[in-house]
């Protein structure tokens, strides 16, 4: 990129880091997990990054410190596709991270991966990533590294890192191809972003056997308390003692045991395989959003469609199990033996829905994105 270091800081003053990584919450009260991230995380960027930034005249920015008013989402995807440079903390695997850097990725542009000693997430592992402790020599050494990547990276030009799981033979911006020569040859009809993000697809699929499976076991949780609504009226018609009554509704218990470690269990799969998928879907759509709409392929609009569907079929099926949770919460004063089954029902019914929210950035990005095309 830059042929020689002579008065390096003069020839690099223009190029601009972004700094991708877990940024925590400066307004968090002392003491709190959220502002010892916070201070973590600073921490590193002012002892470690930014002064192996300065040594070559590059200007090393965090998302907290663009300068600029505006929509914040919109000023972190230009400044991850935009930036000369981006070095990316990836301790942690935080899903934000993880997006911005598959966002990143698809440019084909230079990035540095970073990560503390043991939070490195394991899909990246096999990308070559400056390890650092937290401690002020292993800070020291770690800034060391990172000034020598910059060096060898201005000097002699960044290796582009294409991870299989983001990339699939997609176009860096520069106009090169992930494809071998042979597959270009043989491919004379490129494939579009569906067939490029077929693993997303495959991944959507998971996803909705994942939500049938959960309601076909809310289904059957429902017809249990039905049931036991109807021998519990009938127990109380028939003025039984009390006794009688808390038998019917352990009974009623131990019955729902089972579906509801079931339902707890498809909730952690289906959370599990949210994660990675966000990050691809993400990246897609940042892709669609990088390329111009005159350029967009009917596969792409496919593609919108699918996600603003899917988006309206999920809020459908959250609307019943929703309430099916409010229900179930419910119970738990009635007996200590609903407590556990309760709490599994609760635990998964919250779990879904928390990841749902992604669903509907996904639709509301795809809308934007759909209204671009037409206009």
């Amino acid at each position: 990129m830059i042929a020689t270091l002579v008065s390096a800081q003069e020839a690099n003053q223009n190029l601009t880091c972004f700094v991708i990584g877990p940024i925590g919450d400066s307004y968090s009260t002392n003491g709190t997990a959220e502002r010892e991230a916070y201070e973590h995380h600073l921490r590193i960027f002012e002892q470690m990054i930014a002064p192996a930034c300065q040594k070559y005249g590059v200007v090393a920015v965090r998302s907290d410190g663009i300068p600029h008013a505006g929509d914040i989402n919109e000023q972190i995807c230009r400044h991850v596709i935009q930036s000369d440079l981006v070095i990316a903390d990836v301790s942690g695997g935080n899903p934000n991270v993880m997006y911005e850097l598959g966002l990143r990725h698809i440019t084909g542009k230079p990035t540095i991966h970073i990560g503390e000693h043991g939070q490195l997430p394991f899909d990246i592992a096999s990308i070559r990533t400056i390890r650092y402790h937290s401690s002020r020599s292993g800070l020291t050494d770690a800034r060391r590294d990172i000034e020598t990547a910059l060096e060898v990276g201005l000097r002699d030009g960044f290796e582009p890192l294409t991870p299989a799981r983001v990339l699939r033979g997609i176009e860096t911006v520069d106009g090169a191809s992930a494809h071998t020569e042979d597959t270009e040859k043989d491919d004379e009809d490129p494939p579009g972003l569906l067939d490029e993000f077929a693993a997303i697809e495959d991944g959507l699929g998971e996803m909705t056997a994942d939500m049938e499976a959960f309601g076909k076991t809310i289904e059957t949780i429902g017809a249990l308390t039905e049931q036991s609504n109807t021998e519990l009226l009938d127990l109380t018609q028939a003025n039984v003692p009390a006794s009688a009554r808390l038998a019917a509704v352990a009974r009623f218990a131990q019955s729902i045991s089972a579906p509801s470690e079931e339902l707890n269990s498809t909730a952690r799969a289906f959370v599990g395989r949210m994660a990675p998928l966000d990050s691809g879907v993400r990246a897609a759509l940042g892709l669609v959003e990088a390329t111009p709409p005159e350029e967009r392929g009917e596969d792409t609009e496919e593609f919108l469609v699918q996600l603003i569907d899917l988006a309206a079929s999920a809020q459908e099926s959250m609307a019943h199990v929703s309430g099916f949770g409010t229900a179930a919460d419910g119970l738990t004063g009635l007996s200590r033996h609903l407590r556990k089954p309760v709490k599994n029902i609760s635990t998964a019914v919250k779990q879904v829905a928390s990841v749902m929210t992604c669903i509907d950035d996904w639709a509301d990005k795809a809308r934007a994105l759909s209204r671009s095309t037409d206009e």
